[in-house]
């Protein structure tokens, strides 16, 4: 297992209005059994590398379906 965290922006960004295209973000991010933490500017999760890999590629899909402009993911190793 290799423990990976993956930080994610997605826009268009409203303050306190996160709206459809960020939670489907954080859904995917918790249907992939993340540990997730959803910020003030961006989602953090962390998990095995694996899962983070398969999380993000759901979390561009639904987030696009969703009405996002723009998608910033930044995946790190953390062991």
């Amino acid at each position: 297992m290799t423990p990976a965290r993956v930080e994610v922006l997605v826009e268009p960004f409203r303050e306190n209005d996160p709206g459809p295209h960020v939670t489907a973000a954080v859904d995917a991010l918790e249907a992939a059994d993340l540990v997730t933490d959803m910020g003030p500017f961006a989602t953090t999760a962390i998990g095995d590398l694996d899962q983070v890999i398969r999380a993000v590629t759901a979390l561009l899909r639904e987030s696009f379906a969703s009405g996002a402009d723009a998608i910033q993911v930044r995946v790190e190793r953390t062991d």
